[in-house]
Protein backbone atom coordinates (compact mmCIF):
# COMPACT_ATOMS: atom_id res chain seq x y z
CA UNK A 1 0.00 0.00 0.00
CA UNK A 2 1.22 3.48 -0.84
CA UNK A 3 0.42 6.72 0.89
CA UNK A 4 -0.60 9.94 -0.79
CA UNK A 5 0.82 13.22 0.48
CA UNK A 6 -0.65 16.59 -0.34
CA UNK A 7 0.96 19.99 0.00
CA UNK A 8 -0.29 21.68 3.12
CA UNK A 9 -1.99 25.03 3.28
CA UNK A 10 -0.36 28.33 4.07
CA UNK A 11 -1.11 31.83 5.22
CA UNK A 12 -4.28 33.80 4.50
CA UNK A 13 -4.22 36.30 1.65
CA UNK A 14 -3.94 39.98 2.48
CA UNK A 15 -5.39 42.77 0.36
CA UNK A 16 -3.63 45.80 -1.14
CA UNK A 17 -6.13 48.14 -2.81
CA UNK A 18 -4.49 50.30 -5.44
CA UNK A 19 -5.78 51.79 -8.67
CA UNK A 20 -4.96 50.73 -12.22
CA UNK A 21 -5.95 51.66 -15.74
CA UNK A 22 -7.71 49.48 -18.27
CA UNK A 23 -6.16 48.34 -21.52
CA UNK A 24 -8.39 47.01 -24.31
CA UNK A 25 -7.98 43.70 -26.06
CA UNK A 26 -7.05 43.78 -29.74
CA UNK A 27 -8.77 42.17 -32.67
CA UNK A 28 -7.92 38.57 -33.46
CA UNK A 29 -5.53 38.04 -36.37
CA UNK A 30 -7.15 36.38 -39.40
CA UNK A 31 -7.68 32.66 -38.86
CA UNK A 32 -6.88 32.77 -35.14
CA UNK A 33 -8.51 30.04 -33.08
CA UNK A 34 -11.09 31.08 -30.52
CA UNK A 35 -12.21 29.66 -27.20
CA UNK A 36 -15.93 28.92 -27.08
CA UNK A 37 -16.91 29.83 -23.54
CA UNK A 38 -19.72 28.30 -21.50
CA UNK A 39 -20.55 28.41 -17.78
CA UNK A 40 -18.46 25.94 -15.79
CA UNK A 41 -21.44 25.27 -13.57
CA UNK A 42 -19.79 25.81 -10.22
CA UNK A 43 -18.94 28.52 -9.41
CA UNK A 44 -21.43 30.21 -11.72
CA UNK A 45 -19.27 33.24 -12.51
CA UNK A 46 -16.42 31.21 -14.06
CA UNK A 47 -16.48 30.23 -17.73
CA UNK A 48 -14.90 27.10 -19.17
CA UNK A 49 -13.78 26.26 -22.67
CA UNK A 50 -11.23 24.49 -24.80
CA UNK A 51 -8.69 25.49 -27.43
CA UNK A 52 -7.71 23.04 -30.17
CA UNK A 53 -3.92 22.97 -30.56
CA UNK A 54 -1.30 20.82 -32.31
CA UNK A 55 0.22 18.04 -30.25
CA UNK A 56 3.52 18.56 -32.09
CA UNK A 57 4.20 22.22 -32.84
CA UNK A 58 6.71 21.13 -35.50
CA UNK A 59 3.72 19.60 -37.33
CA UNK A 60 0.94 22.18 -36.87
CA UNK A 61 -1.39 20.35 -39.28
CA UNK A 62 -0.94 17.04 -37.49
CA UNK A 63 -2.85 15.49 -34.59
CA UNK A 64 -4.44 17.89 -32.13
CA UNK A 65 -5.64 18.01 -28.54
CA UNK A 66 -8.00 20.26 -26.61
CA UNK A 67 -6.38 22.60 -24.08
CA UNK A 68 -8.83 23.01 -21.19
CA UNK A 69 -9.23 26.63 -20.07
CA UNK A 70 -11.19 28.48 -17.37
CA UNK A 71 -11.78 32.23 -17.12
CA UNK A 72 -12.90 34.19 -14.07
CA UNK A 73 -13.93 37.62 -15.44
CA UNK A 74 -12.74 40.79 -13.72
CA UNK A 75 -15.23 41.74 -11.01
CA UNK A 76 -15.17 45.42 -11.99
CA UNK A 77 -15.17 45.73 -15.81
CA UNK A 78 -14.62 49.50 -15.55
CA UNK A 79 -11.25 48.87 -13.87
CA UNK A 80 -10.24 45.92 -16.04
CA UNK A 81 -6.52 45.90 -16.88
CA UNK A 82 -6.43 42.71 -18.95
CA UNK A 83 -5.81 38.99 -18.58
CA UNK A 84 -3.83 37.29 -15.81
CA UNK A 85 -2.82 33.81 -16.94
CA UNK A 86 -2.06 31.56 -13.96
CA UNK A 87 -0.40 28.21 -13.37
CA UNK A 88 -0.08 26.45 -9.96
CA UNK A 89 2.96 24.30 -10.72
CA UNK A 90 3.61 20.59 -10.65
CA UNK A 91 4.22 19.42 -13.23
CA UNK A 92 0.71 18.08 -12.87
CA UNK A 93 -1.18 20.94 -11.23
CA UNK A 94 -4.48 22.05 -12.75
CA UNK A 95 -4.65 25.68 -13.84
CA UNK A 96 -8.39 25.28 -14.42
CA UNK A 97 -8.83 24.40 -10.76
CA UNK A 98 -6.61 27.34 -9.85
CA UNK A 99 -8.89 29.73 -11.77
CA UNK A 100 -11.97 28.17 -10.18
CA UNK A 101 -10.53 28.91 -6.72
CA UNK A 102 -8.81 32.19 -7.57
CA UNK A 103 -11.24 34.18 -5.41
CA UNK A 104 -9.68 32.43 -2.39
CA UNK A 105 -6.15 33.17 -3.52
CA UNK A 106 -5.84 36.62 -5.06
CA UNK A 107 -6.79 39.88 -3.40
CA UNK A 108 -9.99 41.74 -4.36
CA UNK A 109 -7.80 44.39 -6.00
CA UNK A 110 -6.40 41.83 -8.47
CA UNK A 111 -9.77 40.15 -9.03
CA UNK A 112 -11.34 43.53 -9.86
CA UNK A 113 -8.85 44.29 -12.60
CA UNK A 114 -7.99 40.99 -14.28
CA UNK A 115 -9.72 38.17 -16.01
CA UNK A 116 -7.98 35.28 -14.24
CA UNK A 117 -7.38 32.59 -16.85
CA UNK A 118 -6.12 29.14 -15.89
CA UNK A 119 -5.31 26.23 -18.17
CA UNK A 120 -4.52 22.58 -17.69
CA UNK A 121 -1.17 22.08 -19.44
CA UNK A 122 -1.00 19.42 -22.11
CA UNK A 123 -0.98 15.96 -20.55
CA UNK A 124 -2.56 17.23 -17.31
CA UNK A 125 -6.06 16.86 -15.86
CA UNK A 126 -8.60 17.82 -18.57
CA UNK A 127 -6.05 18.43 -21.35
CA UNK A 128 -5.62 14.90 -22.71
CA UNK A 129 -4.02 13.65 -19.48
CA UNK A 130 -1.13 11.23 -19.44
CA UNK A 131 -2.60 7.94 -18.27
CA UNK A 132 -0.77 4.85 -17.10
CA UNK A 133 -1.64 1.41 -15.80
CA UNK A 134 -2.47 1.68 -12.11
CA UNK A 135 -1.30 -1.90 -11.63
CA UNK A 136 2.06 -1.03 -13.19
CA UNK A 137 2.38 2.14 -11.11
CA UNK A 138 1.84 0.09 -7.98
CA UNK A 139 4.53 -2.36 -9.07
CA UNK A 140 7.35 0.18 -9.02
CA UNK A 141 10.64 -1.19 -7.66
CA UNK A 142 12.61 0.60 -4.97
CA UNK A 143 13.95 4.00 -5.91
CA UNK A 144 16.91 3.11 -3.66
CA UNK A 145 18.32 -0.01 -5.38
CA UNK A 146 20.84 -2.00 -3.37
CA UNK A 147 23.07 -3.00 -6.26
CA UNK A 148 23.59 -2.77 -10.01
CA UNK A 149 20.98 -5.45 -10.65
CA UNK A 150 18.44 -3.38 -8.75
CA UNK A 151 19.46 -0.30 -10.70
CA UNK A 152 18.98 -2.13 -13.99
CA UNK A 153 15.57 -3.32 -12.78
CA UNK A 154 14.62 0.31 -12.05
CA UNK A 155 15.75 1.40 -15.52
CA UNK A 156 13.82 -1.44 -17.13
CA UNK A 157 10.71 -0.56 -15.13
CA UNK A 158 10.89 3.12 -16.15
CA UNK A 159 11.09 2.12 -19.80
CA UNK A 160 8.16 -0.29 -19.40
CA UNK A 161 6.14 2.41 -17.66
CA UNK A 162 6.95 4.96 -20.36
CA UNK A 163 5.82 2.52 -23.06
CA UNK A 164 2.59 1.81 -21.17
CA UNK A 165 1.86 5.52 -20.63
CA UNK A 166 2.65 6.28 -24.28
CA UNK A 167 0.28 3.54 -25.46
CA UNK A 168 -2.55 4.73 -23.19
CA UNK A 169 -2.02 8.46 -23.74
CA UNK A 170 -1.06 8.69 -27.39
CA UNK A 171 1.51 11.02 -28.93
CA UNK A 172 0.99 13.75 -26.33
CA UNK A 173 3.19 11.69 -23.99
CA UNK A 174 6.23 12.58 -26.10
CA UNK A 175 5.24 16.25 -26.40
CA UNK A 176 4.46 17.18 -22.79
CA UNK A 177 7.58 19.35 -22.34
CA UNK A 178 7.40 22.90 -21.06
CA UNK A 179 8.65 24.43 -24.30
CA UNK A 180 5.55 23.02 -26.01
CA UNK A 181 3.41 24.38 -23.16
CA UNK A 182 4.94 27.82 -23.73
CA UNK A 183 3.75 27.74 -27.35
CA UNK A 184 0.31 26.71 -26.11
CA UNK A 185 0.26 29.75 -23.82
CA UNK A 186 1.00 32.10 -26.69
CA UNK A 187 -1.71 30.46 -28.78
CA UNK A 188 -4.03 31.02 -25.82
CA UNK A 189 -3.02 34.69 -25.71
CA UNK A 190 -4.00 35.09 -29.35
CA UNK A 191 -7.24 33.18 -28.85
CA UNK A 192 -8.14 35.51 -25.98
CA UNK A 193 -7.60 38.49 -28.28
CA UNK A 194 -4.91 39.99 -26.06
CA UNK A 195 -1.91 41.90 -27.39
CA UNK A 196 -0.08 41.29 -24.10
CA UNK A 197 -0.78 39.10 -21.10
CA UNK A 198 0.11 39.27 -17.44
CA UNK A 199 1.23 36.00 -15.89
CA UNK A 200 1.45 34.54 -12.40
CA UNK A 201 3.23 31.20 -12.09
CA UNK A 202 4.18 29.40 -8.93
CA UNK A 203 6.66 26.53 -8.46
CA UNK A 204 6.96 24.58 -11.74
CA UNK A 205 4.74 27.28 -13.22
CA UNK A 206 7.75 29.59 -12.97
CA UNK A 207 9.55 27.45 -15.55
CA UNK A 208 6.63 28.04 -17.92
CA UNK A 209 6.94 31.76 -17.21
CA UNK A 210 10.72 31.88 -17.57
CA UNK A 211 10.63 30.12 -20.92
CA UNK A 212 7.66 32.17 -22.12
CA UNK A 213 9.72 35.28 -21.37
CA UNK A 214 12.60 33.84 -23.39
CA UNK A 215 10.41 33.01 -26.38
CA UNK A 216 7.69 35.68 -26.28
CA UNK A 217 9.02 38.45 -24.04
CA UNK A 218 7.46 41.21 -26.15
CA UNK A 219 4.01 39.77 -25.46
CA UNK A 220 4.28 40.17 -21.67
CA UNK A 221 2.67 43.05 -19.79
CA UNK A 222 3.72 41.83 -16.32
CA UNK A 223 5.02 38.55 -14.92
CA UNK A 224 5.32 37.26 -11.35
CA UNK A 225 7.47 34.15 -10.86
CA UNK A 226 6.74 32.87 -7.36
CA UNK A 227 9.04 30.14 -5.92
CA UNK A 228 11.42 29.71 -8.80
CA UNK A 229 12.84 26.79 -10.72
CA UNK A 230 16.47 26.93 -11.87
CA UNK A 231 16.60 25.24 -15.26
CA UNK A 232 20.37 25.55 -15.53
CA UNK A 233 21.18 22.79 -13.03
CA UNK A 234 22.72 19.42 -13.82
CA UNK A 235 22.05 16.15 -12.02
CA UNK A 236 24.39 16.64 -9.06
CA UNK A 237 23.62 20.29 -8.37
CA UNK A 238 19.86 19.75 -8.76
CA UNK A 239 19.94 17.04 -6.10
CA UNK A 240 22.31 18.90 -3.78
CA UNK A 241 20.23 22.07 -3.72
CA UNK A 242 17.02 20.10 -3.16
CA UNK A 243 18.65 18.27 -0.24
CA UNK A 244 19.90 21.50 1.33
CA UNK A 245 16.44 23.06 0.99
CA UNK A 246 14.72 20.11 2.66
CA UNK A 247 17.21 20.03 5.53
CA UNK A 248 16.94 23.78 6.06
CA UNK A 249 13.16 23.46 6.40
CA UNK A 250 13.63 20.65 8.92
CA UNK A 251 15.89 22.83 11.07
CA UNK A 252 13.33 25.65 10.92
CA UNK A 253 10.70 23.17 12.20
CA UNK A 254 12.99 22.15 15.07
CA UNK A 255 13.62 25.78 16.03
CA UNK A 256 9.88 26.50 15.95
CA UNK A 257 9.20 23.59 18.30
CA UNK A 258 11.94 24.82 20.64
CA UNK A 259 10.36 28.28 20.91
CA UNK A 260 6.64 27.32 20.77
CA UNK A 261 5.06 25.78 23.90
CA UNK A 262 2.07 24.45 21.95
CA UNK A 263 4.30 22.28 19.73
CA UNK A 264 3.61 18.64 20.63
CA UNK A 265 7.39 18.05 20.81
CA UNK A 266 8.22 21.19 22.78
CA UNK A 267 10.89 20.63 25.42
CA UNK A 268 12.27 17.54 23.70
CA UNK A 269 15.31 17.04 21.52
CA UNK A 270 13.23 17.19 18.35
CA UNK A 271 16.03 16.16 15.99
CA UNK A 272 16.84 13.11 18.14
CA UNK A 273 13.16 12.15 18.37
CA UNK A 274 12.87 12.44 14.59
CA UNK A 275 16.00 10.40 13.89
CA UNK A 276 14.79 7.70 16.28
CA UNK A 277 11.42 7.57 14.49
CA UNK A 278 13.10 7.05 11.12
CA UNK A 279 15.40 4.39 12.60
CA UNK A 280 12.38 2.54 13.98
CA UNK A 281 10.72 2.78 10.58
CA UNK A 282 13.87 1.30 9.01
CA UNK A 283 13.49 -1.67 11.37
CA UNK A 284 9.83 -2.11 10.42
CA UNK A 285 8.56 -1.03 13.84
CA UNK A 286 6.13 1.70 12.71
CA UNK A 287 2.74 0.31 11.73
CA UNK A 288 0.22 2.06 9.55
CA UNK A 289 -2.69 3.60 11.48
CA UNK A 290 -5.73 1.36 11.05
CA UNK A 291 -3.63 -1.63 10.00
CA UNK A 292 -0.48 -2.10 12.11
CA UNK A 293 0.52 -5.09 9.98
CA UNK A 294 1.44 -2.67 7.18
CA UNK A 295 4.68 -0.82 7.75
CA UNK A 296 5.25 2.90 7.37
CA UNK A 297 8.64 3.50 5.78
CA UNK A 298 11.15 6.19 6.68
CA UNK A 299 10.82 7.50 3.12
CA UNK A 300 7.06 8.00 3.61
CA UNK A 301 7.62 9.88 6.85
CA UNK A 302 10.19 12.15 5.22
CA UNK A 303 7.76 12.85 2.39
CA UNK A 304 5.03 13.78 4.86
CA UNK A 305 7.46 16.19 6.51
CA UNK A 306 8.40 17.75 3.17
CA UNK A 307 4.72 18.23 2.39
CA UNK A 308 4.11 19.75 5.83
CA UNK A 309 6.92 22.23 5.19
CA UNK A 310 4.97 23.61 2.22
CA UNK A 311 2.44 25.33 4.54
CA UNK A 312 4.35 25.22 6.74
CA UNK A 313 2.03 23.13 8.90
CA UNK A 314 4.41 22.47 11.76
CA UNK A 315 1.65 21.85 14.33
CA UNK A 316 0.29 18.99 12.23
CA UNK A 317 3.73 17.48 11.66
CA UNK A 318 4.68 17.57 15.35
CA UNK A 319 1.45 15.83 16.32
CA UNK A 320 1.92 13.26 13.56
CA UNK A 321 5.38 12.40 14.90
CA UNK A 322 3.90 11.92 18.37
CA UNK A 323 1.12 9.71 16.97
CA UNK A 324 3.47 7.54 14.93
CA UNK A 325 5.80 7.01 17.87
CA UNK A 326 2.88 5.99 20.07
CA UNK A 327 1.19 3.82 17.46
CA UNK A 328 -1.94 5.94 17.78
CA UNK A 329 -4.36 6.51 14.88
CA UNK A 330 -2.71 9.30 12.94
CA UNK A 331 -4.01 12.02 10.69
CA UNK A 332 -5.20 11.39 7.14
CA UNK A 333 -1.72 11.98 5.70
CA UNK A 334 -1.29 8.19 5.59
CA UNK A 335 -4.61 7.46 3.86
CA UNK A 336 -4.38 5.77 0.48
CA UNK A 337 -5.38 7.54 -2.69
CA UNK A 338 -5.32 5.90 -6.09
CA UNK A 339 -4.84 7.55 -9.45
CA UNK A 340 -3.88 6.51 -12.94
CA UNK A 341 -2.95 10.05 -14.00
CA UNK A 342 0.84 10.31 -14.08
CA UNK A 343 2.03 13.40 -15.97
CA UNK A 344 5.13 14.04 -13.88
CA UNK A 345 7.79 11.91 -15.61
CA UNK A 346 6.40 12.72 -19.05
CA UNK A 347 7.04 16.40 -18.34
CA UNK A 348 10.06 16.40 -16.06
CA UNK A 349 12.08 13.85 -17.99
CA UNK A 350 11.57 15.86 -21.20
CA UNK A 351 12.52 19.13 -19.50
CA UNK A 352 15.64 17.91 -17.68
CA UNK A 353 18.53 15.87 -19.07
CA UNK A 354 19.05 14.40 -15.61
CA UNK A 355 20.23 10.85 -16.15
CA UNK A 356 22.10 8.64 -13.70
CA UNK A 357 23.97 5.93 -15.60
CA UNK A 358 24.62 3.21 -13.02
CA UNK A 359 24.28 2.14 -9.41
CA UNK A 360 27.67 3.52 -8.48
CA UNK A 361 26.72 7.00 -9.63
CA UNK A 362 23.33 6.84 -7.91
CA UNK A 363 24.89 5.61 -4.65
CA UNK A 364 27.39 8.46 -4.68
CA UNK A 365 24.54 10.89 -5.26
CA UNK A 366 22.51 9.46 -2.38
CA UNK A 367 25.52 9.45 -0.06
CA UNK A 368 26.28 13.08 -0.87
CA UNK A 369 22.65 14.12 -0.35
CA UNK A 370 22.50 12.29 2.97
CA UNK A 371 25.56 14.18 4.17
CA UNK A 372 23.95 17.47 3.19
CA UNK A 373 20.59 16.51 4.71
CA UNK A 374 21.18 13.89 7.43
CA UNK A 375 17.79 14.32 9.10
CA UNK A 376 15.73 14.44 5.90
CA UNK A 377 18.01 11.91 4.15
CA UNK A 378 18.31 14.14 1.14
CA UNK A 379 15.19 15.39 -0.57
CA UNK A 380 12.54 12.80 -1.37
CA UNK A 381 11.28 15.15 -4.06
CA UNK A 382 14.64 15.56 -5.79
CA UNK A 383 15.40 11.84 -5.50
CA UNK A 384 12.03 10.82 -6.96
CA UNK A 385 12.47 13.21 -9.86
CA UNK A 386 15.95 11.86 -10.60
CA UNK A 387 15.22 8.16 -10.30
CA UNK A 388 12.04 8.52 -12.34
CA UNK A 389 14.20 9.33 -15.36
CA UNK A 390 16.66 6.43 -14.93
CA UNK A 391 16.85 4.35 -18.10
CA UNK A 392 15.00 6.86 -20.29
CA UNK A 393 16.57 8.40 -23.43
CA UNK A 394 19.26 10.96 -22.72
CA UNK A 395 18.07 13.27 -25.47
CA UNK A 396 15.23 15.49 -24.23
CA UNK A 397 12.92 18.00 -25.89
CA UNK A 398 13.74 20.89 -23.58
CA UNK A 399 17.24 20.50 -22.09
CA UNK A 400 18.59 22.74 -19.35
CA UNK A 401 20.22 26.04 -20.20
CA UNK A 402 21.02 29.33 -18.56
CA UNK A 403 18.11 31.74 -18.50
CA UNK A 404 18.27 34.19 -21.41
CA UNK A 405 15.60 36.88 -21.43
CA UNK A 406 16.21 39.66 -23.96
CA UNK A 407 12.93 41.33 -24.90
CA UNK A 408 10.70 41.41 -21.85
CA UNK A 409 9.63 44.09 -19.38
CA UNK A 410 10.81 43.92 -15.78
CA UNK A 411 9.78 40.57 -14.29
CA UNK A 412 9.21 40.13 -10.55
CA UNK A 413 10.75 37.01 -9.02
CA UNK A 414 9.98 36.13 -5.43
CA UNK A 415 10.92 33.26 -3.12
CA UNK A 416 10.75 32.30 0.52
CA UNK A 417 14.11 32.11 2.24
CA UNK A 418 13.12 28.73 3.72
CA UNK A 419 11.36 26.99 0.84
CA UNK A 420 11.50 23.16 1.02
CA UNK A 421 10.81 22.52 -2.66
CA UNK A 422 12.21 25.35 -4.76
CA UNK A 423 15.13 26.37 -2.54
CA UNK A 424 16.09 30.00 -2.30
CA UNK A 425 19.35 29.27 -4.12
CA UNK A 426 17.34 28.52 -7.25
CA UNK A 427 15.69 31.93 -7.29
CA UNK A 428 18.99 33.67 -6.55
CA UNK A 429 20.70 31.84 -9.40
CA UNK A 430 17.86 32.39 -11.88
CA UNK A 431 17.94 36.06 -10.96
CA UNK A 432 21.71 36.27 -11.50
CA UNK A 433 21.22 34.83 -14.98
CA UNK A 434 18.58 37.44 -15.85
CA UNK A 435 19.57 40.44 -13.75
CA UNK A 436 18.86 42.93 -16.54
CA UNK A 437 15.24 41.85 -16.82
CA UNK A 438 14.27 40.53 -13.35
CA UNK A 439 13.87 41.90 -9.82
CA UNK A 440 14.09 39.56 -6.82
CA UNK A 441 11.91 40.07 -3.73
CA UNK A 442 12.84 37.84 -0.78
CA UNK A 443 10.31 36.66 1.78
CA UNK A 444 12.29 36.04 4.96
CA UNK A 445 9.94 33.29 6.03
CA UNK A 446 8.86 29.72 5.42
CA UNK A 447 6.87 27.55 3.07
CA UNK A 448 6.31 27.14 -0.64
CA UNK A 449 4.70 30.10 -2.35
CA UNK A 450 5.02 33.75 -1.34
CA UNK A 451 1.80 35.44 -2.46
CA UNK A 452 -0.58 35.91 0.46
CA UNK A 453 2.06 35.38 3.14
CA UNK A 454 1.87 38.92 4.50
CA UNK A 455 0.68 42.45 3.76
CA UNK A 456 4.23 43.12 2.56
CA UNK A 457 4.39 40.30 0.02
CA UNK A 458 0.82 40.63 -1.23
CA UNK A 459 1.05 44.41 -1.42
CA UNK A 460 4.29 44.31 -3.42
CA UNK A 461 3.00 41.71 -5.87
CA UNK A 462 -0.37 43.43 -6.29
CA UNK A 463 1.26 46.83 -6.85
CA UNK A 464 3.47 45.34 -9.53
CA UNK A 465 0.66 43.44 -11.29
CA UNK A 466 -1.74 46.37 -11.25
CA UNK A 467 0.52 49.42 -11.52
CA UNK A 468 3.71 47.88 -12.95
CA UNK A 469 5.70 49.24 -10.01
CA UNK A 470 8.51 46.86 -9.14
CA UNK A 471 10.00 46.79 -5.66
CA UNK A 472 13.65 47.66 -5.29
CA UNK A 473 15.83 44.78 -6.46
CA UNK A 474 16.92 42.91 -3.35
CA UNK A 475 13.95 44.11 -1.30
CA UNK A 476 12.90 41.84 1.56
CA UNK A 477 9.65 41.18 3.42
CA UNK A 478 9.87 39.95 7.04
CA UNK A 479 8.70 36.42 7.77
CA UNK A 480 5.33 35.95 9.45
CA UNK A 481 5.24 33.23 12.12
CA UNK A 482 2.91 30.40 11.08
CA UNK A 483 -0.09 29.81 13.37
CA UNK A 484 0.69 27.73 16.45
CA UNK A 485 -2.85 26.42 17.00
CA UNK A 486 -3.74 22.98 15.60
CA UNK A 487 -4.70 23.06 11.95
CA UNK A 488 -5.95 20.38 9.55
CA UNK A 489 -3.61 18.97 6.91
CA UNK A 490 -5.48 20.88 4.21
CA UNK A 491 -7.19 24.23 4.04
CA UNK A 492 -9.65 25.73 1.58
CA UNK A 493 -7.15 28.02 -0.11
CA UNK A 494 -5.63 26.95 -3.44
CA UNK A 495 -1.99 26.00 -3.05
CA UNK A 496 1.00 24.98 -5.13
CA UNK A 497 0.96 21.44 -6.40
CA UNK A 498 2.85 19.31 -3.88
CA UNK A 499 4.84 16.07 -3.65
CA UNK A 500 3.11 12.70 -3.87
CA UNK A 501 4.99 9.62 -2.72
CA UNK A 502 2.60 7.02 -4.09
CA UNK A 503 2.77 7.84 -7.76
CA UNK A 504 5.98 9.79 -8.44
CA UNK A 505 5.42 13.48 -8.92
CA UNK A 506 3.30 16.28 -7.64
CA UNK A 507 -0.38 16.51 -6.78
CA UNK A 508 -2.55 19.46 -7.79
Amino acid sequence: MRSSIRALGGAAAACALVLGTATPAFADPPGAARVEWAPCGEPAEVECGALSLPIDWARPRGERFDLAVARRPATDPAKRVGVLVVNPGGPGGSGVNFALGADRYFSPAVLERFDVVGFDPRGVARSQPVRCSLELLRAAPSAYPADEAGFRALASYNRELAADCRERSGPIYDHADTLSVVKDVDALRKALGERKISYYGISYGTLIGQQYAEEFGRDIRAMVLDSNMDHSLGTRRFNETEAVGAEDSFHEFVEWCDRTPSCALHGQDVAAVWDDLLARADRGEIGRPGDPSLEVTAEEISRIALSAFYGPNWTFLAQLVVDLRAGAPAASALAAEETAHNPFPAVFCQDWAIRVKDHRELSALVERNNRLAPHMRGSALGHTATTGCVGLPERVNNPQHRLRIDHAPKILMTNALHDPSTPYAWAANAHRQSRDTTVLLTYEGWGHGVYGRSDCTTGALDDYLINLRTPRDGARCPGVEPPAEPVAPLDARPRPAGPAPGVPGWLG
